[in-house]
């Protein structure tokens, strides 16, 4: 029996229709089960990881859980994000380790070697720290930028190109890093329990091309089929940026924020062949992902630069 958590969000349900597809024994924690996609041999089960309630019962007899929760949203109206993540995975890990479960599948973010980190990041490495902690052969997956349809990060992106005929390149425009395919991400998650060598572990998760910001954003309006006209900024100016991006996209300051911090430095695996070797897969490019992405975006909402 397997456990995923955040089946309601992007990508444990997306996760979900993976694992049941291959026939496999599912139970999917939710505070609102009923939001759940229905799926063959998935058991729906009700609880809450703040405060616990019903994580006992769901972990029960599981030998993997998936944890897929992170908490961006301001909490008590102090955006404290991170104190949330901190109590919701010590309420799992606690209850994991008590089940007995042999290893708890995260999916974190590339830490890159720079200090201090962004909270977003910090948040991330916390959780990551407190899961393996707890459950030893455990396993965390450290992605960069997921490319989908559903990635806050990407649909950001989008937003940007589609609504801006002058996009602003603030000095991170020349970071690098590893963006990796939504659909890469998902059969890295589904084979972990099937890889020994990668349980008491974190492995970084990306895709072959190194790219930096500006050349994402550059490929995404190439593939949108727009032109836009760059803005070369020499300062990062990320709290303004960060408002005036949330406004543009529509997303809410306490998601953007964190991200837009996470783009101050470098963001590329520590051994970007390990895992793919591992796990015996081959990420997809780039311009794949993205031209994925937008086609499935656009089969429910049209894209206005498209």
């Amino acid at each position: 029996m397997e456990l995923v958590t955040g089946g309601t969000g992007y990508i444990g349900g997306r996760l979900l229709r993976r694992l049941a597809a291959e026939g496999r024994l599912l139970r999917a924690l939710a505070r609102r089960p009923e939001q759940l996609e229905p799926l063959p041999g998935v058991e729906p089960v009700q609880g809450d990881l703040l405060d616990g309630a019903g994580l006992e019962d769901a972990l029960a007899g599981c030998a993997t859980a998936y944890y897929l929760v992170h908490s961006m949203e301001a909490a008590a109206g102090n955006g404290d994000f991170a104190g949330r993540d901190r109590r919701m995975a010590e309420a799992f890990a606690g209850a994991a380790a008590r089940a007995g479960v042999e290893r708890i599948v995260y999916l974190g973010g590339i830490v890159p070697p720079i200090r201090p980190l962004s909270a977003h990041l910090e948040s991330r490495l916390e959780v990551e720290r407190i899961l393996l902690e707890a459950v030893p052969r455990s396993t965390a997956l450290r992605a960069s930028i997921v490319i989908g349809a559903g990635s806050s990060s990407f649909r950001i992106l989008v937003r940007l190109v589609e609504r801006l005929r002058v996009l602003p390149m603030p000095r991170w425009r020349g970071n690098r890093t590893q963006p990796i395919d939504e659909r890469d991400v998902i059969e890295f998650l589904a084979r972990t329990p099937e890889v020994p060598e990668a349980a008491g572990r974190s492995l970084d998760v990306a895709g072959p091309d190194v790219m930096t910001y500006g050349d994402m954003i550059e490929q995404i309006a190439d593939s949108m089929g727009v032109g836009r006209l760059p803005l070369t900024l020499r300062r990062s100016l990320t709290p303004p940026a960060s408002a005036i991006v949330a406004a543009v996209t529509g997303q809410p300051l306490e998601l953007v924020r964190p991200l837009m911090e996470s783009l101050e430095t470098d963001l590329l695996p520590r051994d970007p062949g390990e895992a793919p070797r591992l796990y015996d897969l081959r990420p997809r490019r780039f311009v794949r992902a993205v031209e994925h992405s937008l086609a499935e975006w656009e089969l429910t909402e049209r894209l206005a630069a498209r």
